[in-house]
């Protein structure tokens, strides 16, 4: 775990920090370029990213104090610190999906159109991410012999920020591909939900950080249950739809 990068003078920057502003950088970049080979404006995209990437963090941000509302309450000050950690997914998904919704129908571009030109670069955005978490020491996994030290709690803990990046690299690597020709509107998006969401609740089997809430299950177990869900009902409409079509 390495939370500091490095300090100059009185100011420290931050492993989580520093890897969420790289991952923006990258992820916004190559969605820019990609937009330029299909004819889109690649400023829309990058403020498009940008709208979802802030909003998405305070989302995301509300989202895990609000689960862990008793600790903030003790600790108020702390809320703001986001040096240490401490977003959730699914308040980044909600909050970041409605503003970036709002700006491209302000924009009168394709709302399915840009989700599906972004969808595999925020996969990948969400690699360098896990990574911050992994030098942060947040999103922790149990203790366990095959895991790594962790001086800061003093056991071997799997390294579950690790296995998440490892597979959103892998869901990123699948998006891409799907990419390389045409498809139905939304079914690069819907895919990345579906994907991710079965990612997310394998990874919290393995993960000690989230309490279990309802028969054995954390309460992103549910979550991820429910954008399985969804993301199934709708893909499976796009296909069907696509399918008439031919």
């Amino acid at each position: 775990m390495h939370p500091v990068i490095c300090t100059i003078g009185p100011f420290s920057v931050y492993s989580y920090g520093f890897m969420l502003v790289a991952a923006f950088s990258l992820s916004s970049w190559l969605a820019g370029q990609e937009a330029k080979k299909r004819q889109i404006e690649s400023e829309i995209i990058f403020n498009f990213l940008f709208m979802v990437f802030v909003s998405g963090i305070i989302g995301a941000r509300i989202f895990f104090v609000i689960e862990n509302a008793g600790y903030y309450f003790k600790n108020p000050i702390e809320i703001i610190m986001l040096q240490y950690g401490g977003l959730s997914w699914f308040g980044g998904l909600i909050m970041g999906s409605v503003s970036g919704i709002v700006y491209l129908r302000k924009k009168k571009l394709g709302v399915y159109r840009a989700l599906d030109l972004v969808a595999p670069f925020i996969a990948l955005g969400q690699v360098l991410g896990r990574i911050g978490c992994f030098l942060n020491g947040c999103c922790f996994g149990k203790i366990s012999s095959f895991g790594i030290y962790s001086e800061a709690y003093k056991s071997f803990l799997l390294p579950t920020q690790i296995f998440s990046a490892a597979i959103l690299l892998v869901i990123f690597i699948i998006l891409r591909l799907l990419q390389i020709r045409p498809r139905p509107a939304g079914m690069i998006f819907f895919s990345y939900l579906f994907l991710y969401s079965v990612k997310r609740f394998f990874i919290e089997f393995l993960r000690a950080d989230n309490p279990v809430v309802f028969s054995g299950l954390t309460l992103f177990q549910i979550l991820s249950i429910l954008v399985f869900c969804l993301s199934s009902i709708k893909l499976i409409l796009i296909i069907r739809s696509n399918a008439a079509r031919i």
